[in-house]
């Protein structure tokens, strides 16, 4: 089939990959445009922009498509079907109209639920027993068109966000080539998304990321892997050198009890309103990830509570 392949982030390449090893014609790739990053703040592309230009596919950075020429541009295309994936800009209805087949949605949620820009993070931080992955036609509302296949993948009581993210782009790949093959047979059939049990992901929001120690020790680590590695749950204390904010990436819940922000034991053993939660993983500010044990080596003084 002629694709129209539109995705920014890394989970989106798995599915881009797919299309392409299985021998669609891919006629364009969409994606955002390059941003400043890194201390230089030079201009770096989207991870689907490197892989198209590795495999010479034409790329489109439009900063919006609510124009006449954009969705000119689109249509000349001739797709039969565009395939969208964590691309990051809204559809209008001219470009959701252009291809024959209309628009493809690889959403790494199992819709309803978790409707939005951040299914993936929201599932762990609300401590879902599972996610997976769904293709949907769309529409113009958000994330609200009817379901053509799903995958479910379970969601273990200590995995990260970036863990779930790894797990479901392969998934969501595959879910996506055997959709397009059968869309190619005229076999390709939708349902309606149920009514009940919507709920919105919001985008995460800065002030969401400090870590609540008044909170359940359940919450506390929900919200710690569901950030995790970005932008990653933080909390202040002083290791004997000031004041500093360090983030936590990975935790397990934990025996023990105490006044919340209490330091329990030797390690990083923290009381929260309700049970405790031991940090496996921790960061610094300007120093890469390291195991608990590593970093209490490098600490001069344990605090006795955490803010």
């Amino acid at each position: 089939m002629r694709v129209v392949f539109m995705g920014t982030p890394e989970f989106s390449v798995p599915t881009l990959a797919e299309i392409v090893a299985q021998g669609h014609d891919v006629a364009a790739v969409y994606t955002r445009a390059p941003k400043p990053a890194g201390r230089g703040m030079t201009l770096r592309r989207s991870p689907v922009h490197e892989f198209a230009a590795r495999v010479g596919v034409e790329v489109h950075t439009p900063r919006t498509l609510r124009t006449p020429e954009a969705a000119e541009l689109f249509r000349s295309h001739a797709a039969d079907v565009a395939v969208v994936a964590a691309y990051g800009l809204i559809l209008p209805r001219d470009i959701l109209d252009a291809p024959a087949h209309g628009c493809l949605n690889l959403h790494a949620s199992l819709l309803p639920r978790w409707r939005g820009a951040a299914p993936i993070q929201r599932a762990v931080m609300a401590g879902d027993a599972e996610s997976g992955v769904m293709v949907m036609r769309m529409e113009e509302g958000l994330d609200t068109g009817p379901v053509a296949m799903a995958e479910r993948v379970a969601i273990t009581p200590d995995m990260t966000s970036g863990e779930l993210h790894d797990r479901l782009a392969p998934v969501g790949a595959d879910l996506m080539a055997r959709a397009l093959a059968a869309l190619s047979r005229d076999s390709l059939s939708f349902t309606p998304q149920a009514v009940e049990g919507m709920a919105y992901a919001k985008k995460i929001e800065k002030a969401e990321s400090r870590i609540d120690w008044s909170l359940p020790a359940r919450h506390v680590h929900n919200l710690i892997r569901g950030l995790s590695p970005f932008p990653g749950a933080w909390f202040e204390a002083d290791f004997g050198q000031g004041r500093e904010r360090v983030k936590a990436l990975r935790s397990t819940v934990a025996a023990g009890s105490g006044a919340a922000g209490a330091f329990l034991a030797g390690d990083l053993t923290i009381a929260c309103g309700d049970g405790a939660v031991r940090l496996l993983e921790v960061q610094r500010a300007g120093k890469g990830p390291a195991r608990a044990a590593d970093f209490l080596r490098g600490v001069r003084a344990m605090p006795e509570t955490a803010a």
